[in-house]
């Protein structure tokens, strides 16, 4: 399905999007997107820990996002991973009062709780999702929905804290997650998304889903479900894979510039 303006110009299309990702898939795009919170660091585990906070904190205004993640990192002494594994039971007072919309500090000191888990037990938060990886009948949505098992797996998680990992398997469209997994996996030439993560390849990347990438791609004849949840994460998928099989959710960068350029208005 392709937008009537590119009706038989399969071609046609896939150039136009590929000249919207051109526009952002660029080092521009990292300073005022939450991407730029794992920029900051150098150790993959580091970047791994940031950029899951950030991922998680990614919903509303992108300038309130970005303070909110510094804030966060300031809290952790700007050393994630050394905090998460090393800190003292005193030193959890420094993330006492946090909160960005619905994430509060009880979310907060849950997730650290697991994190270190995570790195004591399967060593990174990439082995986490890639437990299952031997076991060739799980496929990414699988990984999700078995990574959301996991991270709730510990009676001290609190109840009000499970919303803020989603799973395909509750029809989640889990857009923070897969904008996470984008930036651990996917990359190219231009570094915004940091690749640091080897065991998945980007060819089983879904692309991240929300209300405005929804809208955009059902202008352009991507999506055709009014949802925005699993399936229709599915179907965007399957059809980005269609404009690029090895790497179709570079075309997040296509559908966030059609939007915020206002170009089907």
């Amino acid at each position: 399905m392709i937008h009537p303006h590119f009706k038989n110009q399969n071609m046609a299309f896939k150039n136009w999007m590929d000249t919207l990702v051109s526009e952002y898939n660029s080092l521009e795009f990292i300073e005022k997107d939450p991407v730029s919170i794992p920029h900051c660091y150098s150790s993959n585990y580091d970047i791994e820990i940031a950029g899951f906070l950030a991922a998680t904190l990614s919903w509303g205004n992108r300038t309130t996002i970005i303070r909110k993640c510094r804030e966060l990192m300031e809290r952790m002494d700007n050393s994630p991973y050394q905090f998460i594994i090393g800190h003292k039971p005193s030193d959890l007072k420094q993330l006492e009062g946090f909160v960005h919309r619905t994430f509060n500090d009880t979310d907060l000191l849950y997730f650290v709780h697991r994190l270190k888990r995570f790195y004591r037990e399967e060593g990174s938060i990439e082995n986490a999702f890639t437990r299952k990886r031997t076991d060739f009948s799980v496929s990414l949505a699988g990984y999700l929905s078995d990574f959301r098992d996991q991270f709730f797996d510990d009676p001290m998680a609190p109840s009000r804290t499970y919303k803020h990992v989603a799973s395909p398997e509750r029809g989640s469209a889990c857009k923070r997650i897969n904008m996470f997994l984008r930036w651990m996996v996917r990359k190219d030439d231009t570094g915004v998304d940091l690749g640091i993560w080897t065991k998945i390849e980007p060819s089983e990347l879904y692309c991240p889903l929300d209300v405005h990438v929804g809208n955009v791609a059902r202008q352009l004849g991507l999506l055709s479900r009014k949802q925005d949840d699993w399936r229709s994460c599915e179907e965007l998928t399957i059809n980005l894979r269609k404009l690029d099989a090895n790497d179709p959710v570079k075309y997040d960068y296509a559908l966030f510039s059609a939007g915020i350029n206002k170009l089907l208005m």
